[in-house]
């Protein structure tokens, strides 16, 4: 280290009290959720509201309602393909990509609810998560960090699915899908990523919490509807609306400061 720069570099740059934050607040959320008692994938997360089957396919709705995953993820990547979005691109392009699969695996998991097809709806939605948090880290922090962690991130994502699957202990996992989402909106606080219309990131956690709602509501809001559409298959509607939102960020957003490497 630089002894004439008296905050360490690394590759992020000058260190200063709030790296210190972030990193404070993921080595807590991740010790809190590990001090506590193993957290088992219960059987009747399987028994949605909506069973109904329509033209061979069996719980239709919240198979179908997987769709706009699919159409949310293929503009996003469209859109990437064709943008110029700096060092984090590769980054962007994984959340996209994350969000087409999330489209195959949840469908393919709704089709016949197991423990077992369950991993394939929950693999892509760590590569999306991932994806999502590393190019924001390296946008709010530093760009280095969008081409160095992306790799072991989604490593970190995969490892969380898989160590649920064989120990079935979601601790991990849990940790994995929601500390991205909890780091947003203090990355947001503490740092500035120097681009316009951020408020659609946090618009777009909104949506997202949301669908959790109508996700733990699914059978209220089937019999409050009469049947005529479930909390988890609008939880699907709503979460890609979510997506739609970082696409729509993505797009309209301006260079206002330069962002320094």
């Amino acid at each position: 280290m630089d002894k004439s720069n008296p905050h360490p570099t690394f590759f992020l740059g000058k260190v200063n009290w709030r790296h210190g934050v972030l990193l404070l607040l993921m080595l807590a959320s991740l010790a809190t959720l590990l001090s506590l008692e193993t957290i088992n994938q219960s059987t009747a997360y399987h028994a949605f509201a909506d069973t109904r089957m329509f033209m061979g396919i069996p719980n239709f709705f919240d198979v179908l309602s997987n769709l706009p995953f699919l159409f949310m993820g293929a503009l996003g990547l469209r859109f990437c393909l064709g943008a110029e979005l700096g060092s984090v691109r590769q980054a962007w392009i994984v959340l996209f990509v994350g969000i087409s699969l999330v489209s195959f695996g949840s469908a393919y998991y709704h089709w016949h609810p197991t423990n077992n097809t369950l991993v394939w709806d929950r693999l892509p939605m760590t590569i999306g998560f991932m994806g999502l948090f590393i190019a924001l880290l390296g946008e709010y922090l530093n760009k280095r960090l969008g081409t160095r962690l992306l790799l072991p991130a989604i490593l970190i994502g995969f490892a969380s699915v898989v160590y649920w699957h064989f120990t079935d202990d979601l601790r991990f996992y849990i940790w994995v899908q929601f500390f991205p989402l909890l780091a947003i909106p203090v990355m947001m606080l503490l740092f500035r990523n120097g681009y316009s219309h951020n408020w659609l990131l946090m618009a777009a956690l909104g949506w997202y919490g949301l669908a959790k709602v109508t996700e733990l509501y699914d059978v209220a809001i089937f019999d409050a509807t009469g049947g005529f559409a479930s909390g988890h298959s609008i939880k699907h509607i709503l979460a890609a609306v979510g997506c739609y939102n970082i696409l729509l960020m993505l797009r309209k957003r301006q260079l206002i400061i330069n962002q320094r490497d």
